[in-house]
């Protein structure tokens, strides 16, 4: 007796959706680490020139900027609003630790073997 045609197709159907979480989950680390290429820019900049590591302003007008897409998306804007917050926290650390010293401003001269 095979098994219910049903349950397979499910099974099928719930296969190919992930695959595709999959692949958004990927691209999003590809953008995220694109992304994080030029906050480091900017740190290096700020550190450079004595600039501070946050920018309140340019952080609510971001705010209010990705709240109004998400809301156009249908994704939770709250939600969209965590995620900022998320991300500038470890870039604001990312630019203090150059204003301090405690990492290079020099950009990185290594690559890193993608094979």
């Amino acid at each position: 007796m095979s098994a219910d045609p049903t349950l397979e197709d499910a099974a099928a159907e719930l296969a190919a959706i992930r695959l595709s979480i999959d692949n958004i989950d990927a691209a999003l680390i590809h953008m995220l680490a694109e992304r994080f290429k030029f906050t480091q820019k900017v740190g290096r900049l700020k550190a450079a020139n004595g600039m501070p590591a946050s920018d309140p302003e340019r952080e609510r007008v971001q705010i209010a900027r990705l709240r109004a897409m998400a809301m156009e998306a249908q994704l939770d804007p709250a939600f969209a609003e965590k995620w900022f917050n998320f991300v500038v926290a470890e870039v604001i650390h990312h630019h203090e630790q150059l204003a301090t010293g405690a990492v290079s401003t020099q950009p990185a001269t290594h690559s890193i073997d993608h094979a």
